[in-house]
Order: structure tokens, then sequence, then C-alpha cells
């Protein structure tokens, strides 16, 4: 277990709080003009990626003040601790060990006396021999046709991570179609099934107790299509499950053989890596699935053994905390300029928002400080004709995460360049502004020049990628995997469990009895009054 050291009360803290009274309006254009080598010392190379922080408020004092704070925090005994499978989810009683599914060292890795690494390489070579019979057609439907397609049925981190990546690696797919039904909504099932054949159809139902409501309801949904397409009750070797939960799914219908278990050491956002992502594998083949494990290790290394200053994960961190904890920006943007990535920003939203928005400490006593971030983007340049506006002359500031690639897949680079063109441009156009008399042209209206000028001075982090590779795509992801633990870990909060998601569906659950008998037990007034009137209507 961690120790509970409130992170306002150190002395770096201390430290950071005098050095932002110096920090608090000082100009990024000023210090990009006083400090030549700014950029030389405010970016790190790793791998495949190019990271520049240097369009931060910051000087080499506040990265040495921010680094203390970690330090101070006993951070990189922290990171062991959580590579190690300590119990550091200590309010669930868990190890935290989602690095642990894509180690291919071979080394042991014990929870409660167990080697967990033996039970996770069984489960990847389950993994790749149904993902590969699956895509060379050798397992078949109930009716004897080759699979075409695959419908994943999950919600939250059973959806939204491998949702995203078979996004993401649209250019490594095979011909298989993938289909994700989370939304209990009944139009967007039947317009889907409408497109499909159920005899070519696999079902993957994703759930870690087999009982998440949401899941179920629509797994059956589903499971009567099929038995009415195929004409027989007997449709098992249409579906599969991952899940913690052998029992019930094996009494909905699911062939013991098709079942991937799930561990409670990985929480759902956390869980792309394990079975959760076998609509991966199967949308772009194993070893391209492989191969995205073992780039999101090659990250966990980097996470573990680089010194703090030269730490992707730590620095993203820190500067977080700067700004959250210190100039009060409560919010931030994420802007990948890649179309493949338009939901790495939803990804991202819950894993991020889900782990750290707690507001008690390790303790179990309230926080005297702000937690966790508010996180929202888009795809660039998308983005740029819908929420920059706010960006360049709003009155909020929200420092950006920029990713782009250098290379793209295709072999053709004319729109590619434009794409990248507009990724240079806004950083610099949020560094620089354009205020005062050497932006104004001879025809220029005094009138309007208030309007036309731009402050500049809005913190980004640039990410300079080769190429949208599986590899890159796993570091990508893990990277921020690591920036919410190191968030989590200097906040003095628990990142890995959310009570909070538990509860409002509680609450759900017993609405759903009271709508189903259609007496509406006693609520505030406004939930009253709704549930009252939904009932008059429907």
């Amino acid at each position: 277990m961690f120790k509970n050291i409130n992170p306002s009360g150190t002395v770096a803290w201390h430290n950071l709080r005098k050095h932002f009274e110096e920090m608090e309006y000082v100009k990024m254009q000023d210090l990009f003009e006083s400090q030549v080598d700014r950029v030389d010392k405010m970016h790190v190379s790793w791998n495949d990626f190019l990271f520049d922080f240097s369009k931060n408020k910051i000087t080499d004092k506040t990265v040495e003040l921010l680094l203390d704070l970690a330090r101070e925090m006993e951070l990189s005994t922290a990171i062991e601790s959580m590579f190690k499978g300590d119990k550091i989810n200590v309010t669930e009683g868990r190890a935290v060990l989602h690095t642990a599914l894509r180690d291919f060292s071979g080394q042991p890795i014990l929870v409660d006396g167990i080697n967990v690494v033996d039970e996770i390489s069984r489960v990847r070579e389950c993994l790749k021999n149904f993902s590969d019979a699956f895509t060379d057609g050798t397992y078949k439907g109930s009716t004897g046709k080759a699979f075409t397609d695959v419908i994943n049925i999950g919600i939250g981190g059973s959806d939204l991570g491998p949702r995203m990546v078979v996004n993401a690696l649209e250019s490594y797919r095979n011909d298989i179609g993938v289909h994700f039904i989370s939304n209990v909504d009944d139009d967007h099932i039947v317009s889907l099934l409408s497109k499909l054949d159920p005899e070519t159809t696999l079902v993957i139902v994703v759930s870690k107790t087999f009982t998440t409501q949401e899941t179920i309801l629509n797994a059956q949904t589903v499971k009567r299509w099929l038995v009415e397409g195929i004409n027989s009750v007997n449709c098992a070797a249409h579906f599969v499950a991952v899940s913690s939960n052998i029992e019930q799914a094996e009494g909905f219908g699911i062939a013991k053989e098709n079942i991937f278990p799930m561990w409670d050491y990985v929480g759902g956002r956390f869980s792309l890596w394990s079975a959760v992502g076998l609509s991966i594998s199967l949308a772009v083949g194993y070893d391209h699935f492989e191969r995205l494990l073992k780039g999101a290790n090659q990250m966990d290394q980097h996470l573990r053994t680089a010194p703090l200053e030269e730490n992707i994960p730590v620095i993203m961190a820190m500067l977080s905390i700067w700004y959250n904890n210190f100039y009060g920006y409560q919010t931030e943007a994420l802007v990948p300029y890649c179309q493949f990535l338009e939901k790495f920003p939803a990804h991202l939203q819950q894993m991020i928002m889900e782990s750290n928005g707690k507001n008690r400490n390790r303790e179990g006593y309230p926080v005297n400080y702000q937690t966790g971030t508010i996180i929202w983007g888009e795809v660039g340049v998308n983005a740029q004709h819908a929420f920059f506006q706010l960006f360049h002359q709003g009155t909020k500031i929200i420092p950006v995460d920029f990713i782009g690639f250098v290379k793209p897949y295709s072999t053709q680079r004319e729109n590619h360049d434009v794409l990248m063109s507009n990724f240079f441009g806004q950083t610099e156009a949020l560094l620089n502004g354009k205020v005062g008399a050497k932006y104004q042209t001879a025809s220029s209206d005094d009138r309007l020049q208030p309007y036309k000028e731009f402050g500049g001075n809005k913190p980004t982090n640039t990410f300079l990628i080769e190429q949208l590779t599986p590899e890159n795509l796993g570091s990508l992801i893990a990277m921020y995997e690591h920036k919410v633990f190191v968030q989590g870990f200097i906040w003095n909060i628990f990142s890995f469990d959310q009570f909070g998601v538990e509860y409002g569906k509680k609450l759900a659950c017993s609405i759903q009895s009271e709508l189903e008998r259609g007496e509406i037990n006693n609520h505030d007034g406004s939930t009253q009054f709704l549930l009252e009137y939904y009932l008059s209507k429907r």
C-alpha cells in the first residue's frame, strides 16, 4: 500500500506555490526569446515518438520543482509497486496489472503467491488459436458457413477500448466486418442487425460478471435474432464470451471452450490488452494484436526505467498537475491529426475521468485540492472548425495535446502535408498569437483590429510520431494510462475503483422495477415529477 502523503503539505508543493507567483503572468513568447536552447531542453525523443513540451508556461526551474514533488511523493517506488503486483487498488483489495497483459519477458509476477504470467500466456495462446481459425475460415457457424461479421457487445471499457483500436488500425484491417453494440438503444440494434446475416455473424459478449444489465439485455436481443435467422436454438457456435463468471456464461448458452477469462487485477478501462481485445484480434489478425501489446510494453519499460526528467508520462502528468492545481485550468483537450483516431478522445475520457474523478484521499478524507481534469477533444482539422475559436480568443485557458504522424499509411503525401501544416500552424498560433502593429496591413480597418487580435500564450504539448502502426498505437495508449496513474498517485487518491458509477447503476435498477410495476416510489421532487410524466406518456 502507498504511503498517505497530502501533496499540498509537501515542501515541493510549497515551493511550487511560491514559484507560481513568479510565473503567473509570464508569457511564453518572452521565454522563447530569452532561452535560445529552450526546445533542446524541453523535448524527449523516444523510439518513434518526439514529445515537445517547450510550448508550456514553464521554465527549467518549474520542471525541477515539479519533479521534486514527484520525488518527495516517492513516485518511483509507487511505479515499481504497480509492476510487481502489489495490491495498490486498496479499496477493492486488488493488484493493478494491465501491464502484465503485455509483458512477454516471462519473468514471474506473483499475486497471492500465484504467478499470473502463466495464465496470461495461456490465454494469449487461446486468443491466437481462435483468431487464426476464425480468419482462415476453419472455425465456422452452425450452418457450416464461414463468418463474415463480428458483433462485440459490451459497455464502458468492454466497448470503448476495442472500438477505438479497431477504428485506429483501419489500415491493418482484414475483410471481416466488426461492429459494436453498447447502448440499450433498440433503434440502433435493429438497424445494425438488418444489415447482417445471422448465419455468418459471430457475437462476442464482454462482461466480467456476465450480469451487466445493458450488455446482457443486448445479448439476449441478438440471441433471439440468431435463433430466428438460423432457424435453430443451437447457435452456440455463434457466441463467444469474455467473462470471469463461467457458470453464468454457460447458462446463457455459450460453449465452455468459447469463454475467455477476465481477471480482478485488470480494470475495464485498462482491459483492451486482454481477451477483451478479441474483436481487435479478429479485425486485424492476432499478429498485429500482439504488435499492439508489445508497443504498449515498450512504453511500460520507459515509465519504469527512464529518469524522471526524460520520462514522457511523468512529465505529462506533472504538467497537468501544474495547470490544474496552480493555474486553475481544470480542463484539457486532445486533438489527434488523424481521422482513424476519432474514437481516441472518448476512450481517454473514460480512462482519465473514471480513474481520477475522486474527492477522497487514500485515508478516506476529503481532499483540499483539485483532482481529475475534464478531458475532451476531436480530430484535427475538424476541431479547428468547431471549438478552436475558444482556444484562441476565449476567456478560458485550455492546455491542448496535439498528436500527429510524420508518415501516412498511404503513399500519397499531398493531403497529409496539408493536414500537418495545420497541425504545426495551430500550435504556433496558440503560442505566439497575433497582437500589435506588426500584424496590421495597409488595408486594415482599425475598428476591427481588436476583434482580430489573438493573445497567444496558450500552452500545448506536441507529439510527433513516425507512423500510426500497431506498436506506436500501443505505446500511445499506454502513455496516457501511465499519465493517469502518475496523476492519481501524486494527488494521493485511488485511481482504480469507480464506486460512483456503480451507485448510479443501482438507482437505475430500482427505478426500472418501478417502471415495470407502473408505481413510482418516493423520490426527490424533480425525479418524481419526471418519472410520473414519463409513465403518463409512454
